[in-house]
């Protein structure tokens, strides 16, 4: 079942045309990856999606119907989640305050204490140190806690932007094993990643993003046999 629909979508900024005319799609349990270069399109996809950025033209479809008018808030409440780029968390809360303003939309405190064991499970260092500052934690405990975070709203649709960026490979294969489980678990991932052998390891699909446009698509597994995605992003 087809969960997200993006419909010639085109993003500018000012003169800039960011996103060109991009199409493709997200099904209930699939983990979708975007690849392609620094400034390819990728995070500003994401971010479109999310109803921080407004299209030009196109559409964006979720559960078949169009949210490009919709606010970022009530995007969240219909469940779609996104962990952005960097982490962006909050460095003077502890780790369960941090967890507990990703269930902002919420308001059953059972569901939400729930969700906030079902992260501890998947994640057992943020329960360890779910009273520490978030600021003290390592960048591998912070990514891990950024995810967390976007999971406490409960999502349909977990939007990931480089969640590799600036690990240690140990902390990234771990990062992907953590992605996988979330996945299992039913939620569908839409990963952006620089990394593209991670990526494509672990996605059921892959589109490859050039300067706003994609250029090829297909399952994962021949996305990544295919010559010049090796030669490009596969060195």
């Amino acid at each position: 079942m087809e969960l997200l629909h993006v419909d010639c979508l085109h993003v500018a900024y000012g003169a800039i045309r960011a996103i060109q005319g991009i199409s493709f799609s997200v099904d209930a349990g699939e983990i979708v990856t975007l690849i392609g270069a620094n400034g390819a399109g990728k995070s500003t996809t994401l971010r479109t999606i999310s109803g921080l950025l407004r299209p030009s033209r196109g559409d964006i479809l979720y559960q078949g119907n169009s949210i490009i008018r919709t606010s970022p808030e009530q995007i969240v409440r219909l469940g779609i989640s996104q962990v952005p780029e960097g982490r962006h968390i909050f460095s003077t809360l502890t780790v369960r305050e941090n967890l507990e303003m990703g269930a902002y939309t919420r308001h059953d405190k059972r569901e939400i204490e729930a969700s906030m064991q079902r992260i501890f499970k998947s994640f057992p260092r943020l329960e360890e140190r779910q009273d520490q500052l978030s600021g003290t934690l390592s960048g591998g405990e912070q990514q891990m806690l950024a995810m967390g975070r976007g999971l406490m709203s409960s999502p349909r649709l977990l939007l990931l932007d480089e969640p590799s960026m600036g690990l240690a490979p140990i902390l990234v294969d771990e990062i992907f094993a953590i992605i996988q489980s979330i996945n299992a678990q039913g939620t569908s991932i839409l990963l952006v990643e620089q990394n593209a052998a991670m990526a494509l390891s672990i996605a059921h699909r892959a589109y490859v993003l050039e300067t706003g446009r994609i250029v090829l698509e297909g399952d994962a597994q021949s996305v990544l046999r295919n010559p010049q995605v090796r030669e490009a992003y596969l060195g």
